[in-house]
Formats: C-alpha cells, sequence, structure tokens
C-alpha cells in the first residue's frame, strides 16, 4: 500500500472505503485496512507497515490461541489473543515496532 491510502487507515471514513478485510494468521502479515479481522492460529512476529509514518492498527482474532504476537520482528510483547476481542496496534517509527494496547 502506499501513502496515498493513508485513508484506508483512518478513524474517519465514508462509504468510499471499502470494508474491513479478513487475512489468514501468518508469521508476517500485511494488513491494508486500519480494521483487519484475523482467522487461523499462527502466531505473528512481523506486521508489514502499510504506510511509512505513524499509524494504528486495529485487530479482531476469530479465535484465542497460545500467543496471537510473538516477538522477534518487529511487535514489542507478545499478547495472547482473546476471541472477538479488537487489539490495537501503535506503530512507533522511531523504533519500528508495533506496541500492542488491549481493549478489556
Amino acid at each position: 500500500m502506499s501513502d496515498l491510502n493513508f485513508q484506508d487507515l483512518s478513524t474517519v471514513q465514508s462509504e468510499q472505503q471499502s470494508s474491513p478485510t479478513t487475512i489468514a494468521s501468518a508469521a508476517t502479515i500485511a494488513p491494508t485496512k486500519k480494521l483487519t479481522r484475523i482467522t487461523g492460529t499462527v502466531s505473528i512476529t512481523t506486521v508489514t507497515p502499510p504506510v511509512t509514518g505513524y499509524h494504528e492498527l486495529t485487530f479482531i482474532f476469530s479465535s484465542a490461541y497460545a500467543t496471537a504476537f510473538n516477538t522477534g520482528g518487529n511487535i514489542h510483547a507478545a499478547y495472547t489473543s482473546v476471541a472477538d476481542r479488537p487489539v490495537t496496534l501503535y506503530y512507533d517509527t522511531r523504533t519500528a515496532l508495533y506496541y500492542v494496547q488491549t481493549v478489556a
């Protein structure tokens, strides 16, 4: 995704943006929307940033599994998913890491 598509990552969108996508979990994923549903049980260690600057991504996992996010790539801390509970990641351009914030 280029930086020209930044609106797909905005918190404010119109009907001109497409609906959230669903992708399968893998060691590396490449989301293209702010909100993405994740299926599968493979631990994610790297998220390919969809734009070059600061951004936020929200994932909703379809199932709970031991380690949804694992360190070793660009994820700051490991996280165990809870089915249907949104998880927001914040990208820090200074460290090139995603920081996980859970929603209780």
